[in-house]
């Protein structure tokens, strides 16, 4: 590829497979409904919570590993395996509905995860790289992402039509399996480059040049995991999303309880105005988020420097969770709907900041790797938080759940602080 001098972002042949990428990604149908789908089930909050730190806990003990096969045997295969991963789980989900088999559905989930977590942003910022264009990390990943939040906003309508029409929440992952096939082919058509630079050792064969690559990879990385500035960017990033992730599907017994509590659409029946209601929100909810994504170098550039900008999006997203909380608790679900959809917001503003600032400290040739790390961190801090929060919505409710969740996470933005 041709090293560019302008300081313009690229809208070629390969732009627009990384935004098909993010869009096609998001076409999970189940988002809007999975926690709507294990309370059909008969789940407590507890157990969910449970199902998502196996899921997390799975995916903690493959990121790393991973992402060295990523960057040692090419990031393409490690994508294809992704998407194979991802099919099976969307499988069991829809023809084993039992406790365990949803255990097993999460582990393939979480393969998918970890062979795909790291390993894309890579091959965005090789790309940048190879094209000399690297200073435009923010607006490049943030334009990307946009698209995957726009896949994420045509997903709702069709999730909600699909659970409308089918009377059934199970129906939307079998609907889940069609574009994650159409994924298996688009990474089948990614340039060779994009794998990044692979190092063979001489004609030893595939398992010693495994374990040569492993141990160079972990080396590079170990020296660079030193730096504690490093290591405090990505707790930052990995503590947010830890909290979001662990909080955000709570939004959907919020938008049930609104159902139940605002008599509109009377005429159909409850599952049928959830399913309006749940989708008609994640679009709007996506849309902006797709706005949020494309605008995130705007946000730095008004701060005046990205660790302003990443600390002010960490505080704010502790201050909305804690308004999420209270107007639940208070029986406020439209202004708790409100809060939500500001929490999804700002996550997607700060994303792209922090694939930006954590870039900029880790050398090309492991990135993969360490932003795999980084994606670990964030596992491990969900699948803690995920069961405790479940234990603590059955216990307290979900807004004495959320206000205990703000609680903490405001105390830990202080030593996290971006420098």
């Amino acid at each position: 590829m041709r090293k560019m001098k302008n300081s313009v972002i690229p809208r070629d042949r390969q732009f627009y497979k990384f935004a098909a990428y993010g869009f096609l990604k998001n076409l999970r149908f189940f988002d809007p409904f999975i926690v709507l789908f294990f309370r059909e089930m008969g789940m407590s909050f507890l157990q969910i919570g449970t199902l998502f730190s196996v899921r997390e806990i799975a995916t903690n003990l493959l990121e790393v590993p991973t992402g060295v096969v990523a960057d040692a045997y090419g990031r393409r295969r490690s994508m294809i395996f992704s998407f194979l991963s991802y099919i099976a789980s969307f499988t069991v989900f829809y023809f084993f509905p039992n406790f365990w088999f949803y255990v097993l559905a999460m582990v393939l989930y979480a393969f998918g995860e970890a062979f795909r977590s790291g390993t894309h942003k890579a091959m965005i910022l090789e790309y940048l790289r190879i094209k000399g264009i690297e200073h435009l990390k923010v607006e490049y990943y943030g334009q990307t992402r946009g698209a995957s939040q726009l896949g994420s906003a045509v997903s709702s309508l069709i999730a909600g039509a699909l659970v409308f029409y089918a009377g059934s929440y199970k129906i939307v992952f079998l609907a889940s399996i069609i574009p994650y096939v159409a994924e298996l082919f688009l990474m089948i058509s990614y340039p060779k480059e994009l794998d990044g630079k692979i190092e063979k050792i001489g004609d030893r064969g595939w398992f010693n040049t495994f374990f040569a690559n492993l141990r160079e990879t972990v080396k590079s990385f170990t020296r660079v995991m030193r730096d504690w500035k490093v290591l405090k960017a990505m707790l930052n990033s990995a503590v947010y999303n830890a909290f979001h992730k662990s909080t955000k599907d709570y939004l959907q017994p919020v938008l049930e309880h609104t159902v139940v509590s605002v008599p509109l659409l009377l005429s159909l029946a409850s599952r049928q105005r959830v399913a309006i209601l749940a989708g008609l929100t994640y679009f709007l909810l996506y849309l902006l988020t797709s706005y949020a994504s494309r605008n995130a170098h705007k946000v730095v550039k008004a701060a005046r420097s990205l660790p302003r900008a990443i600390n002010i999006a960490f505080l704010a997203g502790a201050i909305l969770l804690l308004f999420a909380g209270t107007s639940v608790h208070w029986g406020v679900p439209v202004l708790a709907v409100a809060s939500f959809v500001a929490l999804y917001f700002i996550m997607n503003l700060k994303r792209p900041m922090m694939v930006a600032y954590i870039s900029d400290m880790i050398s090309h040739k492991v990135m993969a790797t360490g932003l795999s790390v980084e994606s670990q961190l964030r596992t491990l801090g969900t699948a803690i938080l995920a069961p405790i929060v479940g234990f603590f919505a059955d216990r307290f409710g979900v807004g004495g759940a959320l206000v205990l969740a703000s609680f903490v996470m405001i105390a830990l933005w202080f030593p996290l602080r971006a420098d």
